[in-house]
């Protein structure tokens, strides 16, 4: 039997986790601030995410929209409250002013993490040298994951970049799992498939009404059934 793929779903608050979970999501990602592509979460939310649903959960240390640290002093602070509060898995990245990863910064918050696992997220996308980046973070304790569309335009743009990529799995900066999202469709998936992707990522494919509505639990049920070897659904898919 051929290994489930993995199902990860934005979560703003503790109606889309109860949603996402019950539609077949096997992760969340914990975020706030979608009109900023995603931020810090507060420990609050996490909190009451984590007593409602008992799927894996990632939290989102994400200072403000771009993907400068900044002072990453409050970065790490936030590291901390939400270790002290039970989370165990994270996303993260920062590059600098040239597109190059932010190591220094990185490696800051991730000294905080006590080898926590993490994803980091779509920098990777606006990185000046993704395959440079990537052996930089060679080793980073608890890296397991890439979030990344191939491109900064999303999934159409950065198909090929993908299929490169995950050809190149198990070489050293490649051990990483790559979660594909960012413009994401159920007609992408075959191919990704094929090319042994097996993780995805969504957010607005998961909430028909827009960032406005909740997770649709019917929604996230179509992904997992694509998923899982049914065929899409006759209607256009959705987009992120």
């Amino acid at each position: 039997m051929s290994k489930r793929a993995v199902l990860e779903v934005i979560a703003l608050g503790v109606e889309d986790a109860v949603a996402a979970q019950a539609g077949g999501a096997d992760r969340l990602e914990l975020v706030a601030d979608m009109a900023a592509d995603g931020l810090t979460p507060p420990v609050e939310t996490f909190a009451g995410i984590r007593a409602a649903v008992d799927i894996d959960l990632r939290v989102m240390l994400r200072p403000a929209e771009g993907f400068a640290a900044g002072d990453v002093e409050p970065v790490v602070r936030a590291a901390r409250a939400m270790r002290d509060a039970g989370a165990e898995e994270f996303v993260l990245g920062f590059l600098d002013a040239d597109g190059a990863v932010d190591l220094g910064a990185v490696e800051r918050v991730v000294g905080a993490l006590d080898g926590c696992r993490w994803t980091f997220h779509r920098a990777i996308d606006r990185a000046a040298d993704r395959d440079a980046l990537r052996k930089q973070l060679d080793g980073m304790p608890g890296l397991d994951t890439y979030l990344t569309a191939g491109s900064g335009a999303g999934v159409d743009d950065g198909l090929a970049t993908l299929l490169a990529e995950a050809a190149r799995g198990g070489e050293p900066g490649y051990e990483q799992r790559i979660l594909v999202g960012g413009g994401l469709r159920l007609d992408h998936v075959p191919t990704l498939v094929r090319a042994g992707i097996d993780a995805f990522h969504i957010g607005g494919a998961a909430r028909p009404g827009g960032w406005e509505g909740p997770v649709s639990v019917a929604a996230v049920a179509e992904w997992r059934a694509v998923l899982d070897g049914a065929p899409a659904a006759t209607r256009p898919a959705a987009t992120p």
